[in-house]
């Protein structure tokens, strides 16, 4: 998503979260080159919030391990004692077996489900703590990266977290302990050819390293691709209409076709990769096995290893074995998710340029609805050169409802964003109450703000909940009386469910009419002291603009208005007219006052208002 800076180019913020965004493709390749596995750290924080469910996952862990192995002792008792006496013994060793079995299902069970649910709980808490933070970032930001890479990493990327956590690690630690285990008692079985069986590590260790290496590259390189894909699928779906409207849908899904190509090309290498990676250990492992096994046989023959102790040993090297390979294949799902992490982490060390000061100041109560911008400087983002604003100065009394005119790039909407705090000024201050926003809390700033602008954006559940989003705590009587004066009540009455009908994504079941009708309610429920209107009734018909003019009108009483002024009879309800040209203040005053200047206002009057 990009912000269109008043000249109609893009703006770019050098701020921290903006520089962070352009350093993440060179991060990528930092990436590629590394192989540590730090950013898995930044899970441990939402590990120790859940403290309990974590230690009844590793002691369910542990004792499956137990169970498992212990198995293996039963099945060499059944066969080194079982069969004697005449097979007196038999039936109690497999009763121990099939105790055994049952205790080995029932803690695996508990393993599973624990693991499982703290898994997901961290997954959960994970996604909030990204989505919030998210949330909280600036402008700035997003003027450089595209809403598709960020719902990649929120969607994608923490869905390989989440198979890490509820499966892998898991299965990793399983193995790991199987491991460990199986290797002591192998010792223990038979020394020598234990000391075999570790001669053979080595061999499995290498692949898995430089093999390991190479899919964590390419496996970033691929997650990479996809984001790619998915920020052109987001683009093209959210701009649709217009896909259509051009008759470009073949371009377009080319185009998609191109980057998913290009994310299975990716991921088609690293998929090699792997398999090479799994067919050598598998190579070794096996190989290894068997010549140890041939000579466990001849131990046997020779009378220097009883059969029992044999099978056991093969059980307990299969084991051993079973868990290398599968912590081989667990390895390129931890490097997965660590490449996953990695990137999430940077969204996550993103932080905005705007933000709360260590010690607010309170804003003054009651409030006044005094606007200043004092001596103000401002250029977008990575635009010092084309300044919006230059020595910006105005002042708006308590209940005064002032117009801002003037040509298409001369700062007028950049007045509402630092009145908003979506930006802070290069210089000067921009005051309300008497107070520097900068020193105050956004949100308290935004409080006192009631904000409509022209392209109305609604969310996707009902009229009501879409008022509500301007003020939470509104009750249906609050909720119906802003639609009332809105002129939006009727239009939602008549549907099946009438103010609680969804009115689908981003209201599309509206006409732009009713949207914005709708966006001015969600503004007069806040009641807040400064409304900002940027040409709010631009969508509507003549005999809807003159109704809804008149609700404006009872709204702004008592009200600080500031208006964006484009059509003729808005700028005549104002108070005071102040005319701006290439970021300046160059007129002010009424409207007829103006017009007999015979200035930029006068042209503007004679050009822009001809049609009223």
């Amino acid at each position: 998503m990009s912000q269109a800076d008043p000249s109609g180019g893009l703006s770019e913020r050098p701020s921290t979260g903006a520089l962070l965004v352009e350093q993440m493709s060179e991060a990528a390749g930092r990436r590629e080159r590394k192989r540590d596995l730090r950013p898995l750290g930044r899970l441990i924080p939402f590990a120790m919030a859940h403290k309990a469910d974590l230690l009844l996952s590793l002691i369910f862990l542990v004792l499956a391990t137990i169970a498992s192995l212990s198995l293996t002792v039963a099945a060499r008792g059944a066969i080194d004692h079982g069969f004697e006496d005449g097979g007196a013994q038999i039936d109690r060793w497999f009763l121990l077996l099939g105790a055994n079995a049952l205790f080995l299902a029932a803690v695996t069970a508990a393993r599973y489900f624990y693991v499982t649910k703290t898994g997901e709980r961290m997954v959960a808490d994970l996604r909030q703590a990204v989505f919030g933070h998210v949330l909280t970032l600036d402008q700035a930001f997003f003027a450089n990266i595209r809403t598709g890479e960020v719902l990649s990493r929120l969607t994608t990327d923490i869905q390989i977290v989440d198979t890490l956590l509820t499966t892998s690690v898991s299965y990793s630690l399983r193995n790991i302990l199987m491991l460990i285990g199986a290797t002591a008692m192998l010792a223990v079985v038979s020394p020598k050819l234990t000391g075999l069986v570790m001669l053979i590590v080595p061999l499995l260790i290498v692949p898995l390293f430089v093999y390991g290496r190479r899919v964590r590259a390419l496996t970033v390189a691929s997650q990479d691709r996809f984001a790619q894909a998915v920020g052109f699928a987001g683009e093209s779906v959210e701009a649709l209409e217009t896909v259509q409207a051009f008759g470009r849908e073949r371009t377009a899904s080319a185009r998609f076709a191109g980057a998913v190509d290009e994310a299975f090309g990716a991921s088609l290498k690293r998929m090699r990769a792997r398999a090479v990676m799994t067919a050598a250990i598998i190579l070794v492992m096996f190989g290894g096995v068997t010549l140890v096994l041939w000579l466990g046989a001849r131990d046997v023959l020779a009378d220097r290893m009883s059969e029992g102790a044999l099978i056991q040993f093969v059980l307990l090297a299969v084991f051993a074995a079973g868990a290398v390979a599968a912590l081989g294949e667990s390895w390129g799902d931890v490097q997965k998710a660590s490449g996953a992490m990695a990137r999430i982490e940077e969204l996550m060390r993103a932080t905005p340029a705007v933000a709360a000061p260590s010690d607010p100041v309170a804003l003054p109560e009651p409030a006044r609805g005094e606007v200043e911008l004092r001596s103000v400087d401002f250029a977008y983002p990575g635009r010092p050169d084309l300044p919006a604003l230059k020595g910006f100065g105005l002042v708006v009394r308590p209940g005064e409802t002032v117009a801002l005119v003037g040509p298409s790039g001369a700062g007028k909407s950049t007045v509402f964003r630092l009145l908003l705090r979506f930006y802070d000024p290069d210089s000067g201050a921009v005051l309300i109450d008497g107070v520097d926003i900068r020193q105050a809390d956004p949100e308290a700033v935004r409080g006192r703000l009631a904000w409509v602008s022209q392209e109305a954006p609604l969310f996707s559940g009902s009229g009501a909940e879409n008022v509500r989003f301007g003020r939470e705590d509104a009750d249906e009587a609050a909720v119906r009386a802003a639609l009332s004066e809105a002129q939006a009540l009727h239009f939602l009455e008549v549907l099946p469910k009438k103010l609680d009908e969804p009115l689908g994504e981003r209201g599309r079941s509206l006409s732009g009419g009713q949207r914005q009708r709708l966006a001015i309610a969600r503004a007069l429920v806040r009641h807040a002291p400064i409304l900002l209107l940027d040409e709010a009734t631009s969508a509507l018909d003549a005999e809807n603009e003159r109704l809804v003019q008149a609700a404006l009108d009872r709204a702004m009483k008592g009200r600080t208005t500031l208006v964006i002024a484009h059509r003729l009879a808005t700028v005549l309800r104002a108070d005071r007219i102040v005319v701006i040209d290439e970021g300046r203040v160059v007129e002010e005053g009424a409207h007829a006052q103006l017009v007999a200047k015979g200035g930029l206002y006068a042209r503007l009057a004679e050009l822009q208002f001809r049609a009223d």
